[in-house]
C-alpha cells in the first residue's frame, strides 16, 4: 500500500464478508462446542443435519476432516437440485470458505468443523 500501515478492522471484515457485526458473539473452545448447540447435540450429528452427508471414519481426527472429501463432496452441484440441496451446497461452500481462507490449517489438508 502506498501509505504507512494499514489494520483490518471487524467493520471491514463485515463489510467483505456481508457478515452482521451486531448481536451476540460466537466463541468458545470446540470442547465445549456441544453446551452451544440446541438440545446439546454432538458437533458431528450437527455436521450431518447442515450437510446431510458425514465424511467415513478415515477421513475424521476430532473436529476436522480431509479437505480432499469435502471438495470430492462438494465439489459440483447436482443439476435440477431441490431447495434443501442447495442450501446444503451453500452450506458447505460457506464452510470450505471460512475453513481455508480465514482460518485454514498450515497445510491446508483438513477442515475445521
Amino acid at each position: 500500500m502506498p501509505f504507512e500501515e494499514c489494520t483490518i478492522t471487524l467493520q471491514d471484515v463485515a463489510y467483505h464478508l456481508g457478515l452482521p457485526i451486531d448481536g451476540q458473539y460466537v466463541s468458545g473452545c470446540l470442547t465445549d462446542f456441544p453446551r452451544y448447540i440446541a438440545g446439546g447435540r454432538p458437533p458431528w450429528v450437527w455436521f450431518e443435519e447442515l450437510l446431510g452427508v458425514l465424511p467415513p471414519a478415515n477421513c475424521i481426527d476430532k473436529f476436522t476432516m480431509k479437505c480432499t472429501w469435502f471438495e470430492e463432496t462438494f465439489s459440483e452441484l447436482p443439476h435440477g437440485a431441490d431447495e434443501e440441496t442447495v442450501r446444503r451446497y451453500v452450506r458447505a461452500y460457506i464452510m470450505m470458505l471460512l475453513s481455508t481462507q480465514l482460518f485454514g490449517d498450515k497445510l491446508d489438508t483438513r477442515l475445521h468443523i
